[in-house]
């Protein structure tokens, strides 16, 4: 009898066993996601705020020449 009981108690553990490596296989899978995300949340944070700064020189540089013509246009 004590040959059957012990086939009994492995699989439960062994079943345990590859549910955590399961499990810990997910976790690590959502870390690197998560990870990628991060930095690639902060990489287009960064260029979207490069662009930004062009856009608005960009914006200032046709309202002097908007201004420029408009004074020219007026004194003509």
């Amino acid at each position: 009898m004590a040959a059957p009981r012990a086939e009994v108690i492995p699989k439960p553990i062994q079943q345990d066993w590859v549910n955590r490596e399961y499990i810990e296989v997910i976790t690590v899978s959502i870390k690197k996601i998560t990870d990628f995300l991060n930095s690639f949340d902060l990489s287009c944070r960064s260029k979207l705020a490069v662009l930004n700064e062009k856009l608005t020189t960009l914006e200032r540089k046709i309202d002097y020449l908007e201004a420029c013509v408009t004074k020219g246009e007026t004194l003509t």
